[in-house]
Parts: C-alpha cells; sequence; structure tokens
C-alpha cells in the first residue's frame, strides 16, 4: 500500500511536501506584505478567513475521492441546488432550521446519486460528474427560476460569523483527518486508490467505499450551500459557480495524487490557505476576476506536473 498521511503512526508530522508548501505561503505572505502591508494586518486576515469556509470544507471530502482515484466535479452545483432549496422551503413558510435540514438532505442524495453511477454502475466519475455538475445546475435554475431568495433571519445569517465557521472546519478537519489515517475505513480509502482490484481480493468493499465518499462530498456540499446563504444572506442558482477549480486546485497542490493512493489532509488544508490568500491577495491588489482565474489556473497545472513527478518517484 502507498504512503498514506502525515497522521499515521511513526510518520513525520510534516513531509517534504508539507514543507515546500509552507516556504510558498511565507514568501506569498512576504510579497504581499510587500505590496500590500494592509493585507497582511490581523484584522484583514481576520474579515478574510470567513471568505475560504466553502472551499476549506468542499476540500476535505474531495480529498479522499481523490485518493481513492476518482473526482467529483459537482461539489459546486450541488451547493447551488441545496441553497436554493433551502430558499423556496422558507419562503414557502417552512422554518429555516427544518428547511436547511433539508438542503443538507438534499447535498447528501445528490452526492449519492453520483456514487451510486460511479460504485454501482460502475461509470467513470468524470462523466458522472460532469453530467450531474450541468444537471444539478440546471435544476437549481429551473426550480427558483434564476430570482434570488433572501430575507433570512438573523439567527440563521449568524452561521456566517467567524467562531462558528472556524470552529466547523476545524471540527470537521479533525474528524475527517481521524476517520482517515486511524481507522479502517481509512486504510480502505488509501488502498482502493492504491489499486482497486487488489483491495477488492483482499475482502476491501470497494464500492460501499466510494459511495459512501460521494454521499459525503454531497453532505459537505449542502452544508457549504446552507453557510454560503447564511453568509450572503442570499440563496440563488448561481451559488458555488466555477469553486470546483478551486477545490481541485487546492488538494492536488496539497499533494494529493490524481492518480490515487497518496494524499494528506494536512497537505491539503495547507494547499487551500495558499489558494485562499493568492485569490484575496490578486482581488485585492488587481481587482480583476480574470487575473485570480489565471492564477488558479496556473497553480493548478504546475501542481499536476509536480504531482505527477512525484507520482513517478513512488512508483
Amino acid at each position: 500500500m502507498k504512503e498514506r498521511s502525515a497522521f499515521m503512526p511513526g510518520a513525520t508530522m510534516f513531509r517534504v511536501h508539507e514543507l515546500i508548501l509552507l516556504v510558498l505561503l511565507a514568501s506569498m505572505m512576504g510579497i504581499a506584505a510587500w505590496l500590500e502591508p494592509g493585507f497582511v494586518k490581523a484584522a484583514t486576515q481576520v474579515e478574510i478567513a470567513t471568505h475560504a469556509f466553502e472551499l476549506a470544507m468542499l476540500a476535505l471530502p474531495l480529498s479522499l475521492i481523490i485518493i481513492t482515484g476518482g473526482i467529483d466535479l459537482s461539489v459546486g452545483s450541488t451547493m447551488a441546488l441545496s441553497a436554493v432549496v433551502m430558499g423556496l422551503l422558507f419562503e414557502a413558510g417552512m422554518p429555516i432550521w427544518a428547511a436547511s435540514g433539508v438542503a443538507l438532505a438534499v447535498g447528501a442524495a445528490a452526492g449519492a446519486l453520483n456514487g451510486f453511477f460511479v460504485a454501482k454502475l460502475k461509470v467513470h466519475p468524470l462523466l458522472v460528474t460532469l453530467a450531474t455538475l450541468a444537471a444539478y445546475r440546471g435544476l437549481a435554475e429551473g426550480i427558483s427560476k434564476g430570482k434570488p431568495i433572501s430575507g433570512f433571519p438573523e439567527g440563521f445569517l449568524a452561521l456566517s460569523s467567524g467562531p462558528v465557521l472556524g470552529g466547523v472546519f476545524i471540527a470537521a478537519a479533525i474528524v475527517v483527518g481521524v476517520m482517515a489515517t486511524r481507522s479502517a475505513w481509512g486504510s480502505w480509502v488509501y488502498a482502493v486508490g492504491g489499486n482497486e482490484r487488489a483491495a477488492t481480493y483482499c475482502g476491501i468493499p470497494a464500492a460501499r467505499v466510494k459511495f459512501a465518499l460521494f454521499t459525503l462530498a454531497g453532505l459537505f456540499a449542502g452544508a457549504c450551500g446552507v453557510i454560503f446563504a447564511a453568509r450572503r444572506n442570499t440563496a440563488k442558482a448561481d451559488v458555488g459557480s466555477g469553486i470546483e477549480l478551486e477545490v481541485i486546485t487546492a488538494v492536488v497542490l496539497g499533494g494529493t495524487s490524481i492518480f490515487g493512493g497518496r494524499g494528506t489532509i494536512i497537505g491539503t488544508v495547507l494547499g487551500v490557505v495558499i489558494i485562499h490568500e493568492l485569490r484575496e491577495f490578486v482581488s485585492w491588489h488587481w481587482r480583476n476576476d480574470e487575473v485570480i482565474l489565471i492564477a488558479v489556473g496556473t497553480i493548478l497545472i504546475v501542481s499536476v506536473v509536480l504531482n505527477n513527478l512525484a507520482s513517478r518517484k513512488h512508483s
């Protein structure tokens, strides 16, 4: 079985890749301090930290999916569908917390549908999630008729406060990290990514593992849709548009192999921080969305190349 994670007993807490990411992050922040001193101030960093929540949360389950050799392109569309369902139910008179619960269930169901096609029908996850990326977004657009829904109660909007978001992410990262590295289920995830056929011969339920991971990704996407609506006081069909590119970039940059079998939650978290800081700084300094896309796309290409080299080294 390939190397699993920095959380593994006896493994070095920060491997070479994580150290490189830390150096890269420090260099980025040094350049940012030189060009825009106000950007690196504590008050600014605290203010923009909440902008990273959806990216960070979605990266956790997607790391595990990519470790198994899969991918999920539909997380942004699942976010939108969940947010719109919650908004419409609230607009129809359902209490906001009940509507939020339904939104989580919708997210999990959307993820489970992906998992069914991937795990049970053996359709390639790229094809499945590319199709559901369009389908879920189109469904959100259709049932909402393209109109934004707002006017949520103050208690619900409090979900978007920094301490709440920080606490939720830290708890989720710890749970996912411990599950991935300290449990038999985590061993199955890495085994499936390392060699699915061999894992199956060893009695590991590969299909069940994949189904569970896609369902988890859908659940997290549903939660992100709810939080996004609370943060913006708006639920609409274009929620999470394009976020899948940033999530995949953060995961791959963090060292998770696109070929499966290798990756760390620590690396993913560092990748998320780097992508978040890059996105926010480009927006702060240039105020140009096109530059953000170019920067993220460039990092994705570099990440894939480095990941490919690392995979060859570990093969």
